[in-house]
């Protein structure tokens, strides 16, 4: 078996084996076959595709290309959830205690952010103490005591996915489907979950700025899943705004918190009620997504969930005190405001503009190496639908000090506002589900 062979055979537009991608893969990641190649190779898959088959077997090969972790040991049918990436997107911190507090055991590897996107791992050592690496043993074993664990991926993860992305980052081929699907996919089986829901999200602060585009690469993963037996829904949310109102670590590690008192921003609520739904079901403890809710919602604001956060904070290292007393949280030492320059109602937030102005005040990172401040980050006092006047406040910048770079912030905040001189209403949250059934547009 030869890459050439390979590549000409994807090029003509023919499905391959899945030999000639274990071939592929296994060559790439030993050095074997070079970057040349697997760029070739990676072109032709974005201009000729892969069917379902195809994509679940590149899928497998760039799972087992390093470690898989083993949850049998776990009792239970394990669930995982993953974003697509967002703004504000802190679901992982709200959805875990609460479908944990289901009695759905939730064993999750997590990342960390990148340029305008969050990671849930920055957010969670945000909280003094708090450990993010475990070990197998001890992630077992905390899952099977309390139902809830979450940890950074393992080095050794799907090395041959990091490869790749490196690859096709320099090659103009991420935008392909069946790749950004493979790539998350692997990463989703590899860490062992039974079943996975997927939150996809579409718009302007999003990787798939539209709707169809993100149905594709939703149903593309839920294919995968289903073709190498994970059950797995897939849900496309609204990305158009930032999720909830907070930007930024501790900020959003509040307002999670503030969320599991039952008093979070109604889409942030919703959206994890409407994710842990899905995970409930396909763990086996609800009928219905009607039963489903039902359950969640008693937990929610019963304080259940709220207790099984306290309980996994603990578990890990934290202070769950931290639940009562957000000021426990670092706090950065100034808020400014950021007044608008127009009258009328919010029409759009570019919602990629306002994770970039809390990435420059130092709440993200521009490369792997960047160093983050927990403490600053971004809170919006306006969102769409709102009506504001010329110099009252769109949002408040948590900073540590006021400087020449922190005006460009705010600047850059006013620009990613769009006002209307009519009412405006915002975009609705949840956009479709995907399942092995097909697409359902709400």
């Amino acid at each position: 078996m030869r890459a050439v062979d390979i590549i000409h055979k994807k090029r003509n537009g023919g499905a391959l084996s899945k030999d000639e991608l274990s071939f592929l893969i296994k060559g790439y990641c030993q050095g074997d076959i070079p970057d040349y190649q697997l760029s070739a190779w990676a072109m032709a898959v974005f201009f000729r595709g892969m069917n379902a088959e195809e994509t679940a077997n590149l899928t497998m090969a760039m799972a087992e290309s390093g470690d898989q972790v083993d949850l049998s040991p776990i009792h239970g049918i394990k669930v995982d959830k993953h974003s697509t990436g967002g703004v504000g997107d802190k679901t992982s911190l709200i959805i875990g205690p609460l479908v944990a507090s289901c009695g759905v055991p939730v064993a999750k590897m997590s990342g960390r952010g990148l340029g305008h996107t969050g990671g849930t791992i920055d957010k969670m050592e945000a909280m003094a103490g708090f450990r993010t690496e475990l070990t197998r043993d001890e992630f077992i074993a905390q899952v099977n005591d309390i139902g809830l664990a979450i940890v950074g991926q393992s080095g050794n993860m799907t090395p041959a996915d990091k490869k790749l992305y490196a690859l096709r980052d320099v090659t103009a081929t991420v935008e392909s489907i069946p790749l950004i699907a493979s790539s998350v996919m692997s990463k989703k089986i590899a860490a062992g979950a039974d079943a996975i829901v997927l939150d996809v999200k579409t718009g302007s602060g999003a990787f798939m700025k539209t709707l169809e585009d993100s149905e594709k690469l939703a149903k593309a993963m839920v294919e995968i899943g289903t073709e190498v037996g994970r059950q797995t829904a897939a849900l496309i949310s609204d990305m158009d705004q930032p999720l909830g109102y907070a930007i930024g670590n501790a900020l959003e590690v509040q307002e999670a918190i503030d969320t599991l008192h039952g008093k979070g921003p109604e889409d942030l609520t919703t959206l994890c009620l409407a994710l842990s739904s899905h995970m409930v079901v396909l763990g086996g403890r609800a009928g219905s997504l009607a039963e489903a809710d039902a359950m969640l919602r008693d937990r929610l604001y019963s304080g259940a969930a709220l207790e099984k956060f306290k309980v996994f904070v603990a578990a890990q290292g934290g202070n769950p005190a931290v639940a009562d007393d957000p000021s426990l949280l670092p706090q950065a030492p100034l808020v400014l405001e950021v007044p608008s320059e127009a009258d009328g109602y919010v029409a759009a937030i570019q919602a990629e503009e306002l994770g970039l102005a809390a990435m420059l005040l130092g709440a993200g990172r521009a490369t792997k190496e960047s160093v983050i401040d927990y403490a600053v980050g971004v809170v919006l006092q306006r969102k769409v639908g709102d009506h504001v006047r010329k110099g009252e406040t769109l949002a408040l910048l948590h900073v540590r000090e006021d400087n020449a770079s922190v005006r460009d912030v705010i600047r850059r905040v006013q620009s990613a506002y769009t006002f209307s001189g009519e009412p405006v209403s915002p975009s609705p949250l949840l956009l479709s589900v995907v399942t092995e059934q097909g697409v359902q547009r709400f």
